[in-house]
Order: C-alpha cells, then structure tokens, then sequence
C-alpha cells in the first residue's frame, strides 16, 4: 500500500491556515488594499477561494476548473469563509490518494503542480492575512519548505509576473519571511490606516 506523499502535511498545515484566516476578513474590509498591489482584499480573496480551494480538488481530479468557478465573486455570500473551508476540507482530501501525486498535470508532474499550490496557499493566505490585519502562523518546518519552493520556482513565476523582484531582509529574517521576500513580499508589509 502507498504512503501519502510527504508533502501533504505541509498542504494540510497550510489549508487549514488559510481557512482560519478567511473567517477573519470582515465585509467591511474587501475594499481595503492587499501586499498584492493589483488586487483589493475581494480580488484576493476570490483568487484565493478559486485557486487553492476549487482549482486545488480540479487539479488532482485532473479537471478544468468550469466558467461558473471562475466568474463568481465568492465574497457575494457571507458564509464564503465556511464554505472555503469546506472546499479546502474536500481540495486536501483529494490530495491524500498518494496515486495522485503521481504522473502529469497539463505536461507538468502532478508533485510539482501540488508544491507550487501548497506554496501560493501559504503565500496568498500570508497576503489575506496582512490586509485582514491579522498574523499568518506555519510552523517552522513548513516555512522552511515553502522557502524551498520559492527558491526552486521563483525565477519561472517571475517571467510570468507571478513573483515581483526579491526584497531585502535581515539576517534574522524566519524561512518563511524570506520565502516571502524572495517572491518579492515585504514581510513587514501593513494594511493603510482606515
């Protein structure tokens, strides 16, 4: 019988983040703006709920994601924050067939499109977070991991605008605070005064 794949654990910790920090952004707050310069808390926080939610099951159902998903303002429904939770619940759940982690995504290994999703929960939920004006918590060996992912994949996700340039930290900087400066986040970043 098949382990799951190592790296679940790390997209277990970073789903069930993402979730806790969605049940922090208030109605009030989807205007204000995100470390995601582009993006206001709503843009985000649909980016969010799309992608490492519902693009995550899809991907390793190996589905297109339909029009309806990717038309729909999930903020429009004020229990979006359970509902992600759920679909990330179902997303996580999908992944844990360790057959699944195996072959290919759209050409791409199917373990590389799973990393590179764990890593855009961790730093896309880091983003929510900030502008909710809330802390994002991983432990230090998941921080650690998405530094690596950074690291292998930024230069590919900066030629499609996906990273901007690194930024500076100190020395004293966490794993994950440098993952965060490597995609090209401040990890002192905060959300305008009101």
């Amino acid at each position: 019988m098949q382990r799951v794949n190592e790296n679940h654990a790390y997209m277990k910790e970073c789903a069930s983040e993402a979730a806790r920090v969605a049940h922090t952004v208030q109605p009030d707050r989807l205007t204000d703006p995100t470390p995601c310069g582009e993006f206001d808390l709503r843009t985000l926080v649909n980016h969010l709920v799309l992608y490492t939610s519902h693009g995550l099951e899809h991907r390793a159902l190996r589905k297109e994601l339909p029009e309806d998903l990717t038309e729909r303002d999930f903020t429009a429904d004020a229990a979006w924050p359970h509902e992600y939770a759920v679909q990330l619940d179902r997303a996580v759940a999908a992944w844990a067939d360790p057959s699944v982690w195996d072959g290919e995504i759209a050409g791409t290994p199917a373990a590389d499109i799973a990393v590179m999703m764990i890593m855009e929960m961790a730093l896309h939920g880091w983003d929510v977070a900030k502008a909710a004006g809330e802390e994002y918590r991983i432990s230090p060996e998941t921080g650690r991991f998405i530094l690596q992912v950074v690291e292998k994949y930024a230069e590919m996700y900066r030629q499609y605008d996906g990273f901007a340039d690194p930024v500076p930290v100190g020395e004293n900087a966490s794993p994950f605070q440098r993952a965060l400066a490597a995609s090209g986040r401040d990890p002192g970043w905060r959300p305008s005064t009101r």
